[in-house]
C-alpha cells in the first residue's frame, strides 16, 4: 500500500512537469517583431509594414511592436495602414517613443495596446492640405469620423480622439481649449485610457505586455523600401516627373546622348521602381510606358503627327496606372507638363541655334535670289509693251502680247475683252497691266 502511494505521487509529479514544462518552453520560445515607424507617414510605409506583418505571421510570432516616432503624414496612407493593422492575425502593440502626431496617432489607435515613454506625446491630429492650410469641411469631417472609429475599434473613449482632430471640442483640463487640437502627454494618455503604461525602454514594453524573455526580431526597411518611401511621396512625385521630362527635352538640344538624357531616364526609372516596390505599378504600366516612349522617339526622327500623339497618350496612361492615386497623378502630370513647357521655351530662347534634333524638323535656310534660287522667270522685259486683252480682266485675265499669252492682273479696274492693254509693272511672277487708250 505504501508503494502504491509513492508511485501515485511520482506519477502526479511527472504529469505536473509535463504540463508545466511546455508553458516555460512557450515563454522562452516566444517571438516578437520589433518594427520602427519613423518620419512621415506615406504610402511607401504601407509596403514596409505589410512585409513586416507577413514575415511575422509566417514566423508564428506572438506579437509585433511598432516603435512610433512620427510627426504625421498623409491621411490616405494612414487609413490603409490602419486597415492593415485591423486585419492582423497577431497582436499589434504601439510603442510611442517620442511622438505619435496626426496620422501617427491614428495608426497608434489601431493597436491593441499602447505604451508611451515618459516624454512622449500623442495627438495633434488636425488635417491640413499640401500648402499647410486647414483642409476643407468634407475632409475634416471624414478625418474626424475616422479618428473616432479608430478609438472605438480599440475600446477607447472616442471623445479624446475626436478632440485630437477637432479644435471645437474643449478639453481645458488637458490644455486643449476651444481652438486647439488635443495633445496628450504620457501621464494624461494613461489617465484617459489611451496608454496601457509609461515605460523607460523597449524592454520594459515587453515586460509590461507579458512578452519578456522571448526572441526579438529586429526588422528594418530595405534600401528598396526606403527608396519607395521617398519616390512615392506625393510631394516628390511631381518633382521627379518634372526632372524626367526636362531631362529628356534638354537632351533634344544636345548632340548624342549625355547627362540630360541619363538624368531623365533615371528619374523615370526611379518613379517606376519605387511605385513597383510599393505595390502600385505593375508590368502593364511599364510596358505601356516603353511602347509610348518608342513611339515618341519615332515621331522625333520620322515626323508624322499621329504616332507622337499616341505615344504621349500611352506615356500619360502608364503614369496614371502606376500612381497610388489617379487624381494625384493627374495633378502631378499637369505640373510636370507646365514646368517642361517653361523649360522648353527657355531652352529655345538661349540654345535655339544649337538644336540638333529640331534642326532636322524645321527649315532654316531661305531660297533667296542672292543664294542663286529663282522660283519663276522674272519678265521685266514686258514692261512698257502693249497687247490685246483676249479675256476680260476682273481684275485677272489673259493678254496677247507679241503673239504670247500672258497671265496678268489689272491695277484693280475692269478691262473688257478686246481692249488695248499695257504692261506697267512686274513683281516676280505677277504682271500688272492697265487699259491703254487708242491714239
Amino acid at each position: 500500500m505504501k508503494k502504491v502511494r509513492v508511485y501515485s505521487w511520482l506519477l502526479f509529479i511527472v504529469l505536473s512537469l509535463i504540463c508545466v514544462v511546455p508553458s516555460f518552453a512557450a515563454d522562452s520560445n516566444s517571438r516578437v517583431y520589433h518594427v520602427p515607424l519613423e518620419e512621415n507617414v506615406e504610402k511607401g510605409l504601407h509596403a514596409f509594414l505589410s512585409r513586416a506583418l507577413e514575415e511575422a505571421v509566417a514566423d508564428n510570432a506572438d506579437a509585433i511592436v511598432l516603435e512610433i516616432h512620427t510627426p504625421g503624414g498623409f491621411t490616405d496612407a494612414a487609413d490603409q495602414i490602419g486597415k492593415l493593422l485591423d486585419n492582423s492575425p497577431i497582436k499589434v502593440i504601439a510603442y510611442v517613443n517620442t511622438k505619435a502626431h496626426s496620422a501617427g496617432a491614428y495608426i497608434a489607435l489601431h493597436a491593441e495596446e499602447i505604451y508611451m515613454s515618459e516624454n512622449a506625446t500623442i495627438g495633434a491630429a488636425g488635417i491640413i492640405d499640401g500648402e499647410g492650410n486647414a483642409a476643407g469641411e468634407k475632409a475634416e469631417s471624414a478625418w474626424r469620423a475616422a479618428m473616432e472609429a479608430a478609438a472605438k475599434s480599440s475600446g477607447r473613449e472616442p471623445i479624446y480622439a475626436v478632440a485630437m482632430a477637432d479644435k471645437s471640442i474643449p478639453l481645458p483640463e488637458y490644455r486643449a481649449p476651444v481652438g486647439e487640437f488635443l495633445t496628450l502627454t504620457a501621464d494624461e494618455a494613461l489617465e484617459v485610457g489611451y496608454s496601457e503604461g509609461t515605460v523607460q525602454s523597449f524592454e520594459e514594453v515587453l515586460e509590461q505586455a507579458g512578452l519578456k524573455g522571448g526572441e526579438v526580431v529586429q526588422l528594418e526597411p530595405t534600401l528598396a523600401e526606403n527608396i519607395a518611401r521617398i519616390v512615392t511621396n506625393p510631394i516628390v512625385v511631381p518633382i521627379l516627373l518634372s526632372i524626367a521630362s526636362l531631362g529628356l527635352v534638354a537632351e533634344l538640344y544636345s548632340p548624342g546622348f549625355g547627362v540630360a538624357g541619363t538624368m531623365g531616364l533615371a528619374a523615370f526609372g526611379l518613379f517606376f521602381f519605387g511605385h513597383a516596390i510599393a505595390g502600385f505599378a505593375g508590368y502593364e504600366s511599364l510596358i505601356l510606358f516603353i511602347i509610348g516612349a518608342v513611339l515618341i522617339a519615332i515621331e522625333i526622327f520620322m515626323p508624322g503627327g499621329i504616332i507622337g500623339v499616341i505615344g504621349v497618350a500611352l506615356v500619360v496612361i502608364s503614369l496614371l496606372l502606376a500612381g497610388a492615386s489617379v487624381t494625384h497623378m493627374a495633378y502631378s502630370i499637369l505640373i510636370a507638363m507646365f514646368i517642361t513647357v517653361i523649360g522648353m521655351l527657355i531652352l529655345m530662347k538661349f540654345f535655339g541655334k544649337r538644336m540638333h534634333v529640331f534642326n532636322k524638323l524645321v527649315l532654316k535656310d531661305a531660297t533667296t535670289t542672292e543664294e542663286g534660287y529663282v522660283s519663276n522667270k522674272n519678265r521685266v522685259d514686258l514692261i512698257g509693251r502693249t497687247g490685246e486683252a483676249i479675256t476680260a480682266f476682273r481684275p485677272s485675265g489673259v493678254a496677247l502680247i507679241d503673239n504670247e499669252r500672258i497671265d496678268a492682273v489689272s491695277e484693280g479696274s475692269f478691262i473688257d475683252r478686246g481692249k488695248l492693254v499695257e504692261v506697267v509693272k512686274v513683281e516676280g511672277s505677277r504682271i500688272v497691266v492697265r487699259e491703254k487708250k487708242k491714239e
